[in-house]
C-alpha cells in the first residue's frame, strides 16, 4: 500500500508543472487529497464490515458442534426408515405404521433421469461447488433484507441434507449460518455421489396413493407411480424432482389418498423441471416434448391399502410386542433399576422409554420376523369374517355390540403363536380379544388348577371318588353348586372332569395345600393373580383379574408338551436394516407336571370329546381326525363360553362373549352356546386344516398320538377311600378301575366300610336298630359321613349304590305311631296316606281277621294290590313300635243273576269289640244265608294261611344276603304278600 501511494504522488508531481495543471494547482491539490482520503476510508469501512460480518457469523455458529466424519455418518446417513414385518415363512407382511414412510436405496439403483432432474432443478453447480454457492447466498441475503417478493433460497443439495438431518426448519440467520458451516465441513468428508444419495433418501415428497406422508425417492416412485425408483421415465422423474420445493402443494394426492381434481401447480412445476433438464442437455428436445405429452394423472399409482387396513390386529400386536422388547433393551442399556423406584416413578420411567421404543421401531428401519403362519392366519380371518354361528347383536347404552370372539393357536413344543383371531371387525372394535381382553375362564381352569396339580401331589387319581353335592367354600365365602343344580352324589375324578361338575372340582382343590395350587397357576403363566389368590372360587373359574385367551391356551399347551411349559411368543427376531440381529427369542422350558400326571390328564380330557363328555359333538364338526383332547368352559353367569382343544403338536383355544359382560344366548340358530362355541372352533380349525393341505409339512401332525409314559398302570381301587378294595367295597359298588401313576398306587386295603342293616325314611337312608323289624330293613354297607365331610350324604347317593347307607342312626320320636289315615280301595289296591311321623320305617296290611298279608317299606309306596275282602293297615316305626289298626277298607266281588260281576268297595270303622259294623250291616241287609257267609269266611282263612307262609319266607330271606332278600321280596309281591305291590312299585332306591 505504501509503494502504491508513493508512485501515485510521483505521478502527481510530474503533472503539476504543466501549464494547465499549474493553473489549477491549488484546486487540484485539494481535490485529489480529498479523493485519496475517501478511497482510504472506503477500504477501511469494507475491511471493518467484513470483519464485523465474519465476527457475527462466528458468533452464530460458535455453539454448533464440529462433527467428525463418523458423527456425520451417524447423523446424516442414519435415515428415519420404516420397519417391516415378515411372516414365519419369510413372506413380507407390511410396514409398521409411522408418521413418515421412507425406504432407503443406493444411488446406483436410482434412475439417471431422477438424478439429472434433481441436479438441474435444485443445484446445477452441485459437482463444482464446495458446499455453498456464494452468489446464490448473496442473492438470497439481499432478497431477505429487501423483503423481496421473490425468494430463490440459495441452498445447495449439501445444505438441504444438513438442514433435514442435522438442523431444524427454523427460519433464522443462526440456523442458516450453521447450515453453511456444516455444509462446508461435510464436503470435506464425503464424495459428491454420497451426498446426493443422502439427499434422495431423506427429502420429503408429499403423499402417496394411500394418503400417507412419504420421504425418499423409492417411496415416492412406489407411492406416486407404482414403479421402482430405477424405472422412472423423464416425465415421472421430473414430477418427483419438482416436489421437494413445496411437497404438499405439488403432490397429486389429498390427505385421504384421493387424487386431487386440480393438479395444475404440480404439472407446471414438472414442466419447469423438464425445461431445466433440456437446457442442461440431460434430455433432447424430442424427449422433452414426449415428456410433456405424458399423462401423469392416468399413470398415478392405485391405493395399495396399508398394513393396518389389511392386517390390523396382527400389525398392532406386532408393534406392541416389538416395542416392548426394544423398551426393555433401552431400559437395560440406560442402567435403570425399576425395582428400586416408587410405583409412580416406575410408571413414568416405563412410559418415557415406551415412547422412545415406539418411535425407534417405527422409524428405525427394522425387520421384525414373527412366528405367525400366513396361510393359517389368512384362513382363520376368512372363517371369522364368514362364520354364521355368532350370537345376536345386543343394545348396550344406546349402541350395538356384537358377540365377540378371541382365538389363539400355539405350537406346543416352543410356545410360538401360529395364528390368532383378534375379533370380528377391527373398525368397530380394535380390542384384541385374543391377547388383551381379560375374562373369567370358567371350567377350563379345572384341569389346570384342580385336577392336574392334585394328581401331581397324589391327592387324587382318575378313579378317585368324590362327593358330587352342593356345598360351602371352606373359607366361608359363599357356596357352590353344579350347573343346573343337578348332582350324582358321588363321581370319579374322571367323570367329574369329563362332565365338568363343579362340586368335585372344588373338593379336589380344597384337598390341596393353597401354595401348591398357587404355584401351579404361576408356573402355567397366570402371572396377574393377586397375592392371596387363588381363592376356592378359582377352582371353577373365579380368578379375580380373569385371564386372556393367549394365557389360557398356552397353559393347556403344556399338556401337549409332556408337562413342560413355555412362554408364548410372537416375535421371533428383530434385525436392523443392515441384517444385524438385535433380538432373537430363546425358548426356555420349565417342568410343571410329570409325564405321568400329564398323560392322566390328557386321557381324561380325551373323554370330553367322547359320548357323555361336554364336547361330544365336536368330532362330528371337524373335517379332520387326530388324537385330540380338550376342555369346555362357561362362567356361572354365562357371560363367557370357552373351548380349548389340543393334540400332540398344537393347542387352539377360543372364547366368545360380549365386551360389556352379559349373558350369551343359551340357544341360537339351533345350537346352545357351548355347541356354538365348538362349532366356531371347528370352523376356524377346518379352514386352517384346508390351508395347511398345501404345505409340505403340516404343523398339525394329525398322525401323531399322545404316548403313554412309563410309570402308568391300570388299577382297581375302592374309589371312596382310594385304597385297595375290600369285599364290602366291591359289594357296595365303590370299586373303580382306571389309570394310575404307579407312584401313587395304594398298598393298603380299605377298612372304612362295615356291613349294616339300614332302612329308608322319607327317601333318606339310616342304620337300623336291633329292634327294627327285619322285614323293613335291607342289608348293605355303611358310609362314614366324616369320610367326605358331607352332610346328608344319603340324599345324594347314586342309583347304582343301592346297598349303601351313611353311618347314622334312624330317627326315633319315642312314641307309638298313631293309626294310619285314609285307608281305602282304589281299583284293586288298598291305599293309605303316608304317616306324619318322621320315624316310620314301613306299613303292615292285615285282613280283618288279623292275618297279615303284606309288609310295605316306607320308601314312598302307600298301596297294596289286594284281592277281595276287608283290610286294615298299621304303621311301624324305627324301634318296631306298631300303631293301632286303621279304618277298614273292603272290596267284594259277586255275580248277579245276569252273570255280571258287581263290585262293592267300602271303608268302615271298627267298634270297640273289634267287629266290623259295616260288615255286619251289609250281611244283614244282604239276606245271605249263613252258609254263604261261612263259605266266604272259609275262603278268607285259606288266603290268610297262604299269605302267612309267604310272609315268613320273606322274613327268613331278609336275614340272607341283600341280593336274595330283594329277590324274595319281589317274589312275595307277585304272590300278593310281599313288601311291594304287584304292580311293580319297587321303591328300594330313592334319590
Amino acid at each position: 500500500m505504501k509503494n502504491f501511494l508513493e508512485k501515485l504522488n510521483a505521478r502527481f508531481d510530474s503533472w503539476k508543472n504543466k501549464p494547465l495543471i499549474k493553473g489549477l494547482n491549488i484546486t487540484s491539490y485539494v481535490f485529489w487529497n480529498l479523493l485519496l482520503i475517501a478511497f482510504v476510508v472506503f477500504i477501511a469501512l469494507g475491511l471493518f464490515a467484513g470483519g464485523a460480518g465474519a465476527g457475527y457469523f462466528m458468533s452464530l455458529v460458535e455453539d454448533q458442534e464440529a462433527y467428525s466424519k463418523a458423527e456425520f455418518e451417524n447423523q446424516v446417513y442414519n435415515y428415519e426408515e420404516i420397519s417391516g414385518i415378515y411372516f414365519d415363512e419369510g413372506n413380507f407382511l407390511g410396514e409398521i405404521p409411522a408418521r413418515l414412510e421412507r425406504k432407503e436405496r443406493p444411488l446406483e439403483e436410482m434412475s439417471d433421469h431422477l438424478v439429472n432432474a434433481v441436479i438441474s432443478t435444485e443445484d446445477e453447480y452441485f459437482y463444482e461447488h464446495e458446499g455453498i454457492v456464494p452468489k446464490a447466498l448473496l442473492r438470497a441475503v439481499y432478497q431477505e433484507v429487501s423483503n423481496s417478493s421473490t425468494q430463490t433460497g440459495g441452498s445447495t443439495l449439501t445444505q438441504q441434507v444438513v438442514k433435514n438431518q442435522l438442523l431444524t426448519n427454523e427460519v433464522s440467520f443462526e440456523r442458516k449460518a450453521k447450515e453453511i458451516a456444516l455444509a462446508l465441513r461435510m464436503e470435506n468428508y464425503f464424495e459428491k455421489d454420497s451426498i446426493l444419495e443422502a439427499y434422495l433418501n431423506i427429502v420429503p415428497f408429499g403423499r402417496n396413493a394411500d394418503g400417507r406422508n412419504i420421504a425418499g425417492a423409492q417411496s415416492a416412485a412406489e407411492g406416486i407411480f407404482g414403479v421402482d425408483v430405477s424405472e422412472l421415465n423423464p416425465a415421472q422423474a421430473a414430477f418427483i424432482a419438482g416436489l421437494p420445493q413445496n411437497p404438499y402443494i405439488y403432490t397429486p394426492f389429498a390427505q385421504g389418498g384421493e387424487v386431487k381434481s386440480d393438479m395444475e401447480e404440480g404439472l407446471a412445476r414438472m414442466e419447469r423441471v423438464l425445461g431445466n433438464m433440456r437446457d442442461n442437455e440431460f434430455i433432447t428436445e424430442e424427449e422433452y416434448q414426449a415428456a410433456l405429452d405424458y399423462d401423469i394423472k392416468a399413470n398415478l399409482a392405485e391405493p395399495q391399502g396399508s398394513i393396518v387396513e389389511n392386517y390390523p390386529y396382527l400389525t398392532y400386536e406386532t408393534q406392541r410386542r416389538a416395542s416392548r422388547i426394544i423398551r426393555e433393551d433401552l431400559i437395560n442399556k440406560a442402567g435403570e433399576d425399576l425395582d428400586s423406584m416408587s410405583s409412580e416413578e416406575r410408571r413414568e420411567t416405563i412410559n418415557q422409554y415406551q415412547g422412545q421404543a415406539e418411535n425407534e421401531l417405527a422409524l428405525g428401519g427394522y425387520n421384525v420376523h414373527i412366528t405367525v403362519k400366513k396361510n393359517i392366519y389368512d384362513a382363520m380371518q376368512d372363517a371369522a369374517a364368514n362364520s354364521q354361528w355368532y350370537g345376536p347383536d345386543r343394545q348396550v347404552e344406546g349402541s350395538v355390540e356384537q358377540e365377540q370372539v378371541g382365538a389363539m393357536m400355539i405350537d406346543n413344543q416352543n410356545g410360538a403363536i401360529l395364528s390368532f383371531v383378534g375379533g370380528r371387525n377391527f373398525d368397530q372394535n380394535n380390542l384384541n380379544h385374543a391377547t388383551q381382553s381379560y375374562r373369567q375362564n370358567g371350567s377350563t381352569i379345572k384341569p389346570l388348577l384342580d385336577y392336574a396339580p392334585a394328581m401331581e401331589q397324589g391327592v387324587v387319581q382318575p378313579g378317585t371318588i368324590l362327593p358330587d353335592v352342593p356345598g360351602d367354600y371352606e373359607n366361608g365365602d359363599g357356596s357352590y353348586k353344579n350347573y343346573g343344580d343337578s348332582y350324582q352324589g358321588f363321581v370319579s375324578v374322571r367323570e367329574g372332569l369329563v362332565e365338568s361338575r363343579n362340586s368335585p372340582a372344588v373338593r379336589t382343590f380344597e384337598r390341596m395345600e393353597k401354595e401348591t395350587a398357587r404355584q401351579a397357576l404361576l408356573d402355567l403363566g397366570f402371572d396377574n393373580i393377586g397375592p392371596n389368590e387363588p381363592y376356592p372360587s378359582a377352582a371353577i373359574g373365579g380368578l379375580t383379574n380373569g385371564t386372556t385367551v393367549e394365557t389360557n391356551t398356552n397353559a393347556f399347551a403344556a399338556f401337549g408338551n409332556n408337562g413342560e411349559y413355555n412362554d408364548s411368543y410372537m416375535i421371533q427376531r428383530i434385525e436392523t436394516k443392515d441384517g444385524e440381529t438385535i433380538y432373537e427369542h430363546q425358548t426356555e422350558s420349565s417342568d410343571v407336571f410329570s409325564p405321568q400326571t400329564t398323560f392322566l390328564t390328557i386321557d381324561i380330557l380325551r373323554d370330553v370329546l367322547e359320548s357323555g363328555g361336554t364336547a361330544s359333538s365336536l368330532p362330528g364338526m371337524m373335517n379332520f381326525g387326530g388324537d385330540w383332547a380338550g376342555k369346555t368352559g362357561t362362567t356361572d353367569d354365562t357371560h363367557d363360553s370357552w373351548f380349548v382343544g389340543f393334540n400332540p403338536n398344537v393347542t387352539f383355544g377360543i372364547w366368545i362373549g360380549y365386551d360389556t359382560p352379559q349373558e350369551v344366548s343359551n340357544y341360537y340358530k339351533g345350537l346352545g352356546y357351548g355347541a356354538r362355541t365348538q362349532q366356531i372352533w371347528s370352523d376356524y380349525m377346518n379352514a386352517a386344516y384346508e390351508a395347511e393341505q398345501e404345505s409340505e409339512e403340516s404343523v398339525f401332525g394329525l398322525d401323531d398320538r399322545f404316548q403313554q409314559p412309563d410309570g402308568i398302570v391300570r388299577q382297581t381301587i375302592c374309589g371312596i377311600s382310594g385304597k385297595l378294595p375290600s369285599s364290602e367295597c366291591a359289594d357296595a359298588g365303590f370299586t373303580t378301575t382306571d389309570y394310575f401313576n404307579e407312584q401313587y398306587v395304594p398298598t393298603e386295603t380299605d377298612d372304612s366300610l362295615e356291613r349294616e342293616s339300614f332302612v329308608t325314611i322319607n327317601g333318606a337312608r339310616y342304620q337300623a336298630y336291633d329292634s327294627t323289624p327285619s322285614e323293613f330293613t335291607r342289608s348293605g354297607v355303611s358310609v362314614n359321613e366324616d369320610l367326605f365331610d358331607v352332610e346328608n350324604v344319603s340324599e345324594y347317593l347314586p342309583d347304582e349304590w343301592q346297598n349303601v347307607a351313611p353311618d347314622r342312626q334312624a330317627p326315633d320320636n319315642g312314641r307309638t305311631p298313631s293309626p294310619v289315615a285314609n285307608v281305602s280301595f282304589s281299583g284293586s289296591s288298598v291305599t293309605w296316606s303316608s304317616h306324619r311321623d318322621g320315624d316310620i320305617v314301613g306299613y303292615r296290611v292285615y285282613r280283618t281277621n288279623g292275618a297279615r298279608v303284606a309288609s310295605i317299606r316306607a320308601d314312598g309306596t302307600t298301596s297294596f294290590n289286594a284281592g277281595s275282602g276287608s283290610y286294615f293297615v298299621t304303621a311301624v316305626d324305627s324301634q318296631g313300635r306298631e300303631s293301632g289298626q286303621s279304618a277298614t277298607a273292603r272290596r267284594y266281588i259277586s255275580t248277579n243273576d245276569g252273570g255280571e260281576e258287581n263290585e262293592d268297595d267300602g271303608t268302615a270303622t271298627e267298634d270297640s269289640s273289634g267287629t266290623n259294623e259295616e260288615d255286619n250291616t251289609d250281611n244283614d241287609s244282604s239276606g245271605s244265608s249263613s252258609q254263604d257267609q261261612n263259605e266266604s269266611d272259609e275262603t278268607e282263612n285259606s288266603s290268610d294261611n297262604n299269605n302267612g307262609q309267604n310272609e315268613n319266607n320273606g322274613e327268613n330271606n331278609n336275614n340272607s344276603s341283600p341280593e336274595s332278600s330283594d329277590q324274595e321280596n319281589g317274589n312275595d309281591t307277585s304272590s300278593g304278600s310281599a313288601d311291594n305291590d304287584a304292580s311293580g312299585n319297587d321303591t328300594e332306591d330313592d334319590m
